[in-house]
């Protein structure tokens, strides 16, 4: 056994080793013509590990040699031809016996129920992002008020269009369709549900068997950098869905790696997710760390990821998460809190600032953590943006109850300002709600077929000029009535329906308004950049409110009554408000310094572009 003077490995045991899949996994050094392959994985409860593929025959496993006491196995393989393309295996034999695993730190792996994994050490794409990089290190470096749109369009890569015969579509070919779809409909970002490795269509992404691999469902990894290029060249952002909570427990993945309980906690109030069936990372082990934060890293580096969404954070945070009583024990300190993930957390998110200013992380925490999106050195997370999942739940039930009655539940549409600038937020209408009962978006509003897409209309335009930045699930910009299905495409047959298509042209223009003025991000987490006109207007299920930019000023009259309305708005003297959209196209003039009386059909809502003038004007 060789003593750890290797510094990689020094620093993976150290859990600081940020690089880790460059020493881990196989990985590929040339010596002239001749290809010397280094196939290393951490395996300390084993007795022995050998690798089985098709270049060294699946009947015939190499030994590999243990080289660090805390257990890491190599195996050097050199030759005069390359063996990318091949498939592999670690066979790993314990006290338990013997069974098969992929490589932890595999760059392609064949997924599914196989899950051999695929040796892939070298990349033949050529970027064309330049100006894109360039132009979010100037823009998206700045995180003290965000003072950018940011306007999200969820994806799921396997059910946003297929094939006739329903089949996937590859990486390319969906890029050459979203990419225009997207940049068209005034998106700033696409976010992608997770690309790793998956074994089960059913999990969506969410439980991940090779967490380096984008998964070959559409291809190749190149395939994959093409599809971030095409949208870096438009202009659009990519965001990716990163899971690092959990995994499942398939027999080729993580699961008791080496015998044993090892990617996983060893105790059993903390090791299973009894609703997902999965297993937690132990994330106060180093070499985890190691694992998760290299992983974080690679995506950004290899693929030029411009955000990761952190997936179940609130999981990985309570140590009561998805526990009955007396399943779960105290931290040392008797609170619910995991202080490991909490480490954890500020490690990640401190490891990737410091490398990339310019990257957003978005925590979804359905939680009631303070400092999510405060500052390490303020004893935060460190997280850039959180879910409001809040404000989602509670707005989703006010809309899917009867205006008669949406009057005693009127909080809904004025108590998330009370929050709004203590954590720095995103507004989601995401997968997870359109989904299992939930009902598709447009759905969830209530009455006939009419009042659900005025209501849808009202909707959207106070989360556009709410405060915090915006996401919406595919299918949602044309009212898709059909709850999400990832077994096929959406209804893109809805489009030849003259309510679906004018809702989609109805969003498109909004997002394009929202890109143009200021006041609807430039304080998007401030009180500065928010002010109540009418608040407390319940009877009439109404609400007012001025958004504030450094160059625009703008009001947002919404109903939500379901019948006509009549509003006096107390205007600015010295200055005049232009009617420059409207939920049902009107056109409704200029509002002039004094009380102007606005009369607001059903459901309905309106945006105000403040003028300045010179000369005051009375009614």
């Amino acid at each position: 056994m060789q003593n750890v003077s290797n510094l990689a490995a020094y620093y993976f045991h150290q859990g600081t080793n940020y690089n880790a899949y460059e020493y881990l996994g196989c990985n590929l050094r040339r010596e002239d013509d001749v290809y010397i392959y280094s196939f290393r994985t951490w395996a300390p409860n084993a007795i022995s590990v050998e690798i089985i593929s098709d270049f060294f025959g699946w009947d015939n496993p190499i030994p590999m040699q243990k080289i660090t006491e805390k257990g890491i196995w190599e195996y050097i393989f050199t030759s005069d031809f390359s063996i990318e393309g091949c498939s592999y295996k670690y066979l790993i034999t314990s006290q338990k016996g013997k069974c098969c695993k992929s490589d932890p730190y595999a760059r392609f792996s064949k997924g599914g129920s196989d899950g051999a994994s695929i040796v892939l050490t070298e990349s033949n794409y050529s970027w064309h992002d330049d100006k894109w990089i360039s132009y979010r290190k100037e823009v998206f470096s700045e995180k003290e008020t965000f003072s950018y749109p940011l306007s999200i369009y969820e994806v799921h890569l396997g059910s946003f269009i297929r094939q006739e015969d329903g089949g996937y579509l590859n990486y390319k070919e969906i890029a050459d369709i979203i990419v225009p779809y997207v940049k068209g409909m005034g998106f700033t970002h696409i976010e992608i549900m997770p690309i790793a490795e998956y074994p089960f269509d059913g999990s969506w992404g969410y439980q991940v068997g090779a967490f380096y691999a984008p998964t070959s469902r559409f291809g190749t990894p190149d395939d994959f950098r093409y599809f971030i290029d095409q949208c870096h060249i438009s202009g659009v952002g990519v965001i990716v869905d990163w899971v690092c909570a959990h995994f499942p427990k398939d027999e080729w993945g993580l699961y008791e790696f080496d015998g044993k309980a090892l990617y996983e906690y060893q105790g059993a109030d903390r090791q299973e997710s009894q609703g997902w069936g999965t297993r937690f990372f132990d994330l106060g082990r180093e070499e985890i760390q190691s694992f998760l934060i290299s992983c974080a890293l690679y995506y950004l580096r290899e693929f030029h990821i411009d955000a990761l969404r952190v997936d179940a954070v609130a999981s990985m945070l309570y140590l009561d998460y998805d526990k009955s009583p007396g399943k779960w024990v105290k931290n040392s300190e008797g609170g619910k809190e995991n202080l490991e993930a909490i480490a954890f957390f500020k490690k990640l998110n401190t490891a990737i600032k410091n490398e990339f200013s310019d990257i957003l992380i978005i925590a979804e925490e359905s939680g009631s953590y303070g400092g999510i999106t405060k500052d390490v050195t303020q004893d935060g997370l460190g997280f850039d943006l959180k879910w409001n999942m809040g404000w989602a739940n509670d707005f989703f039930d006010y809309l899917s109850t009867d205006p008669i009655y949406r009057k005693y539940k009127h909080g809904a549409l004025t108590f998330p300002i009370m929050y709004a600038f203590n954590e720095k937020y995103l507004l989601p209408i995401s997968h997870d709600e359109v989904v299992h009962g939930k009902l598709s978006f447009i759905n969830k509003n209530f009455g006939s077929y009419e009042d659900k897409f005025r209501s849808m209309r009202s909707a959207l335009l106070l989360m556009m000029t709410y405060p915090g930045k915006k996401l919406i699930f595919m299918g949602t910009e044309y009212g898709q009535f059909r709850e999400w299905d990832y077994q096929s495409e959406l209804e893109w047959f809805m489009l030849d329906y003259q309510k679906h298509s004018e809702m989609r042209e109805y969003l498109r223009s909004l997002n394009l308004l929202y890109n143009r003025y200021d006041a609807f991000w430039t304080y998007d987490f401030s009180q500065e950049g928010f002010l109540w006109i009418y608040p407390n207007e319940s009877d009439k299920n109404v609400v007012v409110y001025k958004r504030f930019g450094r160059n625009t000023t703008i009001l947002t009259v919404i109903n939500f009554s379901g019948s006509i309305q009549e509003i006096k708005i107390p205007i600015d003297e010295n200055s005049e408000y232009e009617c420059i959209f409207s939920t049902d196209n009107g056109e409704y003039g200029l509002l002039n310094y004094g009380e102007a009386n606005i009369g607001l059909p059903a459901l309905s809502g309106r945006i105000y572009l403040r003028k300045e003038i010179t000369t005051k004007i009375t009614l």
